[in-house]
Parts: structure tokens; sequence; C-alpha cells
């Protein structure tokens, strides 16, 4: 399944928000105690870069007047912070990341591939353009949302597809992205463009 940029940020976002702190010490994310462990293709990072001039997450503070820096939430596919304010580190023992109020220009790094190569890649699959819904359990990573695109046959768009169920859990889809692509979405400050992902369910209809 092939997840347009104008959505993809979305999966980032929801990887982000079970590194929380806050989530971390409540046990109220799907990868609990994740420091140091595994959690995506070992060819992706996730970086913040709070200090880029005029992008939209900028700070050089954060909520609580503590300074911004650059720094990796998942490097190589492994996490190596979680996303701290003051009181959730101390929470944790561990040091505030200056990310208390939330993030600053999140960007997926990786080998990126254009629109092309990936529908190639997919072969026969899903492109989401659209997601409905809120079907998302923080805790147990269960990913159930309305979506609609496009369906494709031997990497070409064949027809659009709407009404549609997709289905999977997030640990899954999240260590099965295939690919990343270099049509990059900067209209948030979670930067990414178009992912790739492995095998999904899918229910649905086609559209007229």
């Amino acid at each position: 399944m092939l997840f347009a940029a104008e959505v993809a940020s979305g999966l980032i976002s929801t990887l982000l928000g079970a590194l929380s702190g806050t989530s971390q010490y409540r046990g109220s994310t799907f990868f609990p105690d994740s420091l140091g462990k595994k959690v995506m293709s070992r060819e992706l990072t996730v970086v913040e870069r709070p200090h880029l001039p005029g992008e939209l997450g900028s700070a050089m503070f954060d909520a609580e007047g503590v300074g911004t820096w650059e720094k990796s939430f998942v490097r190589d596919g492994v996490v190596e912070n979680y996303i701290l304010g003051s009181y959730s580190a101390r929470k944790l023992g561990l040091a505030t990341t200056g990310n208390a109020g939330g993030v600053h220009n999140i960007y997926l790094e990786g080998e990126q591939k254009d629109r092309r190569e990936l529908l190639k890649m997919m072969g026969t699959g899903l492109l989401v353009t659209g997601l409905m819904g809120q079907g998302v359990n923080s805790v147990t990573g269960d990913y159930s949302r309305g979506a609609h695109g496009f369906w494709v046959e031997s990497g070409e768009i064949a027809y659009p597809v709407d009404e549609i169920t997709i289905a999977a859990n997030l640990r899954n889809m999240l260590s099965d992205i295939v690919a990343i692509g270099s049509d990059v979405d900067r209209r948030h400050n979670i930067v990414s463009g178009s992912i790739l992902v492995g095998e999904m369910r899918i229910a649905g209809n086609e559209s007229d």
C-alpha cells in the first residue's frame, strides 16, 4: 500500500505519539520501553531540525523555555530518544529533549524514490490519497481507517476507489516500510514524502 505524501505524515505523527514521554510513563503506547529498540526499517531515520529558517515548526525554545537542538528520535530504525518535556523526563528518570509543547520540523530520511518508482515497486495495490475517521488504538497499535484513492495494477493507476477500509497493526506497518518518496509535502511540521508499506487488509467498493 502506498500512502501519498499528503497523508503519509500521519503515520510518522502516530509513531511520534507512541514515543512521547507521556505515553511512555503512562504505558499508553504500542511501543513501550522502546529506547534502543528497532521500530522501523534500518534504512530510515526520523530527525528533528528546529532551527531551519522560515520553516513552520522552527523554534529556538520549547514551551518551557528550554533551548531546542537537532536530534534523532529514530536513527537507522532504532529509537534513539523519546519526546520529552521536563515533567515526562523526570517521570522516566531522563533529561528533557526540549520538546515541551511538541516537536519541531520532523523529517523522515532514507533513500528516496519518485512516485512512479514507488508505484512500480508496489506493482498491484492501493494508492491512498485520503483518510477518514480516527481508528487508531494508541495502546495496541491496531489501525483501521476509512480511505479513498486509486487502485494500481502492474505499477500503473487503473481506476479510482472510494468507501474503503484499510487495516493493520502500526507495529507491523512501521517496521514494514519498504520505501519513501521524494515528493515531499512541506505544508506541515512533519515533512515526509509518500510511504510504501507492505501488506495491509483492504475492504470496500469501487467508485463509479
